[in-house]
Parts: C-alpha cells; structure tokens; sequence
C-alpha cells in the first residue's frame, strides 16, 4: 500500500497526545517567567536534533572564531561525530524500530561518518579541493538526510529543507571567511527549530513491535490529537 503525504500544517505547535513510541523517554518541562507558563514536550527524536543542531553550531562556529590547528579541529569533532552517532542509534532505537525506519537512522550514521572520514582526509592529507569545500559538502551530506527524511516519513518540511540546504550548498562559498558560521547556522538552526515545533509526518502506519493493547492506547491517542 502506498502511503501518501499528510494534509497537516508544515509547522505548528506542539501536541502532548503523542503515541506510545514519542512518549517513551521523553522530556517534559513547565516552567513560569514572569506570569506566563511555559510548557513542552521533548521526545527522543526531538532530543536528536538538539544533540546533533547544538553539535553543528559548536564545530562550525569553531571553525569560523577558533585559533586551533585544522588537524586539532579535526580530532576533536571526529570524536564527538562519533560520540553522537552512537548517541542517535541509542536514543531513537525504539522509537525507529516501531516507525520501521532503522534504515534512516544507519542512512544519517553512515552520512555522518561518511562527512568526516572525507573531512580528516582533507585535513590531514592536505587535499586542497576537500578543504576549500567543507561546507559544501557537510551541506550537501545534510541535504540528502533530509531528502532520506522526507520521503521516510513523507515530510514535506524535510523536503524543504533539502531544498534550502542543497541551495545553500551550491552558494555558501561565496560567502568567504563566513561561510563556516553560515552553515553551522543553517544546520544547527533548523534542528533547533524542529525540537521546538511539530512537524508534517506520514499518516499513521501498521506499527511493528508493538502489543495490541498499546497500538490500542496509539489509536485513542490519535483520536484526542484529532479533536484537540
């Protein structure tokens, strides 16, 4: 059966009736500043995004304002890539296990490792070429995961932003010395953004992993998300 794109809004609001597989593990916070109540939801993707958005705006922004070497630069964020694959593997097991979508999470690790095997060839093998187009290709790298994302999840907002991130790598040379603080902006920043709103997702599916009782419990929560 062919699944198709949702009708819901690109972005929107949070909704707290989540399934079972968004519930498991995720963060909740209320919070009062001056009068207003402030209260969120984080899941295990949406924590995800914060690791790897908060990832992307350190190491380019390092590379834009730090004095290090490149060949110090290089080992510190192969090891936090490292770091944070095998963080994005843990943290969304389940949740991908029952969307039945392990393969986009070894799609990005492999892009990820990928990005950075070609980054440290660059760097320490001298190859001009690499290094003169890092940000185009860690830009390129993240347009093709968002491009897997969309059509995973049949999101039209990753289908966006493969499109703002496959612009962005074909243009953010001629940016000069600020293309580094740019592409951490552009990576970082819709990640970011996505851990604060909801975002369009493929109708629901025939769950795997689940018991009867809790694909019960998704069904009704489905219901509340549509009267709410």
């Amino acid at each position: 059966m062919t699944i198709g794109f949702s009708n819901e809004p690109l972005l929107r609001s949070k909704q707290h009736d989540l399934d079972l597989q968004d519930l498991r593990g995720a963060w909740h916070f209320r919070h009062s500043v001056l009068g207003y109540a402030f209260s969120s939801i984080y899941t295990r993707v949406d924590q995800v995004f914060a690791l790897w958005g908060g990832l992307a705006v350190f190491m380019f922004a390092s590379a834009q304002v730090s004095h290090a070497s490149w060949q110090q630069l290089a080992i510190a964020w192969s090891g936090l890539t490292v770091v944070a694959v095998v963080g994005m593997v843990s943290i969304v097991r389940f949740w991908a296990r029952v969307e039945r979508l392990m393969w986009l999470v070894y799609s990005w690790a492999t892009l990820m490792l990928v990005g950075t095997v070609i980054t440290n060839w660059g760097v320490f093998g001298y190859v001009g070429p690499i290094l003169i187009n890092l940000c185009p290709l860690w830009l390129g790298l993240c347009a093709i995961g968002h491009g897997l994302t969309g059509w995973g999840i049949r999101s039209r907002t990753f289908l966006g932003l493969t499109v703002v991130h496959g612009v962005a790598a074909f243009t953010v040379t001629q940016l000069g010395t600020w293309q580094y603080g740019v592409t951490g902006a552009i990576i970082g920043g819709s990640l970011l953004l996505l851990t604060q709103l909801q975002w369009d997702m493929r109708p629901p599916i025939d769950y795997a992993v689940l018991t009867n009782e809790q694909r019960s419990f998704n069904h009704h929560q489905r219901k509340l998300r549509q009267t709410s």
